[in-house]
């Protein structure tokens, strides 16, 4: 199947949604990089574009709407799910590092540098839903958001992330949990 889109409106300008098969694969902002190239939008809202534009209303207000409420299943190779499987556990209002995030993902099973889940964090292509967002350099910079560091820092800011030091090493281990190991898009 091929998938559907449905324009939604933010506080940062519309926002393209991707619908395929009952599942949300996509989310981006106008202008966006690695968004799709003239797609064109449904002229009818779904049950399910219309839930994604529920949890972003409830977001953008400040709300703290769980992205778990919504089937999510960004395409992706088995190495950037893996990263966006770790990186969506970063919590509201914290940051992670690049090297953090990487760490967390060896610890796991996984090799990662941080070049190699910078690159994944830049193809993540659910804006917001999976917070890639909340990854920063190692000194709390906003290097690089394929939706514009401007965004970046309102949403930092609306979570009230912006200006504190990312987490450490640590602390984001024990938000992950001890115990889960992802290999690949598979958890065991």
């Amino acid at each position: 199947m091929t998938g559907t889109y449905h324009v939604i409106e933010s506080p940062l300008g519309p926002m393209l949604l991707e619908l395929e098969d009952g599942r949300v694969t996509g989310l981006w902002f106008e202008g966006q990089k690695n968004a799709p190239k003239d797609p064109v939008p449904s002229g009818d809202p779904s049950p399910l574009s219309l839930a994604v534009s529920d949890w972003l209303a409830r977001y953008f207000r400040g709300g703290v709407p769980d992205p778990a409420l919504l089937p999510l299943d960004p395409p992706g190779t088995d190495f950037q799910k893996a990263v966006w499987a770790v990186m969506a556990r970063i919590p509201r209002g914290r940051t992670v590092s690049y090297a953090a995030l990487s760490r967390a993902l060896r610890d796991r099973g996984v090799m990662a540098s941080p070049r190699a889940v910078g690159r994944a964090v830049g193809w993540n292509p659910v804006s917001v839903l999976l917070p890639c967002h909340r990854v920063v350099g190692a000194d709390g910079g906003l290097t690089g958001y394929a939706g514009g560091t401007e965004r970046k820092a309102y949403l930092l800011r609306l979570e009230g992330a912006l200006g504190r030091p990312p987490m450490e090493y640590e602390e984001f281990n024990a938000c992950i949990g001890e115990t889960e190991r992802f290999h690949g898009s598979e958890r065991s």
